[in-house]
């Protein structure tokens, strides 16, 4: 039976179960690419859910000025030359506005809504008026190609899907399977299959609006303050 939120494999396993050695081993995937099309070069960009700053490091590469937020220490240990905040994400309160805050790794298609409209909220509490709210979410349509066994092998490393089980009408339970060099994590989470109205309903209910998507397969959102 899949237990969500839990992990195996050598290193530090995260409570979230995320398996900190086997991140730091991944590249961005268009991410950097992503937020530089819509924020302003040497713009400012509050990262929620940064990780080991796999994204983090490229995007002070390019100039940006970065806060990286992670609720793991061990995930915070890794990101360099940023200033890093280590909260759960729904509570983080800085006091602070940013030019774009960036919501990635689908934490939006968590199963609880009132987590997720806490997730949104500490978005929409965050961002400058005019600025950009950057999601990264599983659409339904993605949702529903899922099956176990799908997956990719790139610079000698294997994501594949090894369980999956709908728990109830739209919510899934899954266990990713991790190899790299011999080595080999699981990591097993649950999510929610939101439509396009779910989530413009939950932007709503904290104060954003959805924008348009910024990918051509959908998997990135923009939203801004509705006022």
């Amino acid at each position: 039976m899949i237990q969500p939120n839990s992990g195996t494999g050598p290193g530090a396993i995260t409570p979230d179960g995320s398996p900190v050695d086997f991140y730091t081993r991944l590249k961005p995937n268009g991410e950097p690419e992503v937020v530089a099309g819509v924020v302003p070069a040497g713009g400012s960009v509050l990262e929620l859910g940064s990780g080991v700053g796999r994204v983090t490091h490229p995007l002070l590469e390019r100039g940006y000025q970065v806060v990286a937020v992670d609720e793991s220490a061990e995930m915070l240990a890794r990101v360099r030359d940023a200033e890093t905040v280590r909260a759960r994400v729904q509570d983080l309160r800085l006091e602070r506005r940013f030019d774009a805050v960036m919501l990635a790794s689908q934490l939006v298609n968590c199963v609880d809504d009132a987590d997720r409209r806490a997730l949104l909220g500490a978005c929409a509490r965050h961002v400058a008026p005019g600025g950009s709210v950057l999601i990264q979410w599983l659409p339904p349509e993605r949702h529903d190609t899922w099956h176990v066994g799908q997956g990719r092998t790139e610079d000698g490393i294997t994501v594949e899907l090894a369980e999956l089980a709908e728990v109830s009408p739209g919510v899934f339970n899954a266990t990713m399977r991790y190899a790299c060099e011999e080595m080999v994590w699981t990591q097993s989470f649950a999510s929610r299959r939101l439509t396009d109205e779910d989530l413009a309903d939950d932007l709503a209910a904290t104060g954003l609006r959805l924008a348009r998507f910024l990918t051509d397969d959908r998997t990135w959102v923009l939203a801004v303050p509705a006022t």
